[in-house]
């Protein structure tokens, strides 16, 4: 008996002439997700200090002037055996990105005495709240709490760049962090720190740094700033400098 007719008689459906495509479509689709992780992983792993995609300093780069670090405010030995420096902007979003590889740094070579961090302050002209924030940071200083107002700037940039009373928000952190509210607000009002912030700004100046954020491991400017690069730089300079 024919197939048409056997059909027929018993009323079978036909065979499908299209075979099911869901299993090769999900097939592919984990393939692809598949390739996606692999790739962000690689993409994100930190290069090898021994890398040759790291960056180098410059044929003849004379070494940072040291003496320009007392305009700066430093955490770590002074004779750590490598100095990170880096300009920035509190009101910088790429400054706040980097944050937290900066903070990473302090917390896993400066202080175990590795390396020694100098921050520079780079208020550009276009950030209004710039230079009232490098301030307050300062005034927190003045309390000991410089670098806990320094992180809290960063975490909070999105909050006070555009804020047009911006004193009155950095007291409020200053208060969050248990400062002397009077003391800190007399500091921000008589502008106690703006010379030594201008004085950082000159700093860049004379470095020829006109781009924020600019970190300089000894004398090798970081060309992608962020965790798996300074890492990897600093590594290879500890390595340098210890053999």
């Amino acid at each position: 008996m024919g197939e048409a007719k056997r059909r027929k008689q018993t009323g079978a459906p036909a065979p499908s002439k299209h075979r099911n495509k869901k299993p090769a479509i999900i097939g592919i689709s984990v393939a692809a997700i598949a390739v996606v992780i692999v790739a962000v992983y690689f993409l994100t792993q930190p290069p090898k200090p021994t890398s040759q995609a790291l960056p180098v300093a410059a044929p003849n780069a004379a070494d940072f002037p040291a003496f320009l670090d007392q305009y700066g405010i430093s955490a770590g030995p002074e004779d750590a055996p490598v100095v990170v420096r880096e300009f920035a902007d509190y009101q910088c979003p790429a400054c706040a990105r980097f944050s937290s590889a900066s903070q990473r740094l302090k917390s896993e070579y400066v202080d175990t005495g590795k390396v020694r961090f100098v921050y520079f302050d780079l208020p550009l002209r276009q950030h209004q709240n710039a230079v009232p924030a490098a301030q307050a940071a300062r005034c927190a200083g003045d309390q000991g709490q410089y670098w806990e107002m320094h992180d809290k700037l960063y975490d909070a940039q999105r909050e006070w760049s555009g804020s047009r009373d911006p004193v009155a928000t950095f007291t409020r952190y200053a208060n969050g962090l248990g400062l002397e509210e009077r003391r800190f607000r007399r500091c921000m009002t008589t502008e106690l720190h703006k010379d030594a912030v201008e004085q950082s700004l000159q700093v860049a100046t004379q470095m020829r740094v006109m781009s924020t954020p600019t970190v300089i491991v000894d004398n090798i400017q970081l060309t992608r700033p962020g965790w798996g690069q300074l890492s990897a730089v600093v590594e290879r300079e500890l390595g340098k400098a210890n053999n």
